[in-house]
């Protein structure tokens, strides 16, 4: 078994690889658990220590209410950032020069604002229901109760 083996690569994170013989992985009771593979041997992967006790001092700390809040504000402002580069094509300019750029970003920015506030019911109204998708058409033709939740349904 050769140990420690860290990976060669530059750009991945560290890792250290435990790699046994065939003669050593062969005889092992649970090897049919552990790899699929009938004749090589098998190579064990693990982060180094100090790694590894932060991913689980971090891991700990994710489940704290007030991460997750904080979570929150970046999960909202991904999903614009992500609306922003695929819905409405920021990925690129269409010119080169960075004032131009810049008024390009702007002007998408206040038509999503519009797009978005125009969707927006009126105050005091309630939203528009949606119409009722083909299942919901068929559940009531058959007479079947349409529930607000799936999860509802017991098993």
């Amino acid at each position: 078994m050769a140990w420690p083996y860290p990976t060669s690569s530059p750009t991945a994170a560290p890792l250290v690889v435990a790699r046994f013989t065939k003669g050593q992985c062969q005889p092992c009771p649970v090897r049919a658990r552990r790899t699929a593979s009938r004749e090589t041997a098998r190579n064990v992967s693990f982060p180094p220590r100090e790694l590894r006790d932060l991913q689980v001092r971090i891991r700990a700390e994710q489940q704290t209410p007030d991460w997750q809040a904080r979570f929150a504000v970046r999960s909202g402002v991904e999903g614009t950032v992500n609306e922003f580069a695929h819905g409405h094509g920021m990925r690129r300019c269409r010119c080169r020069e960075q004032p131009k750029a810049h008024l390009q970003h702007v002007f998408t920015a206040i038509a999503v604002n519009i797009e978005r506030l125009s969707g927006l019911p009126s105050t005091g109204e309630a939203p528009p229901s949606r119409p009722p998708t083909a299942f919901q058409d068929f559940l009531d033709q058959h007479g079947f109760p349409r529930l607000k939740f799936w999860r509802a349904v017991s098993r």
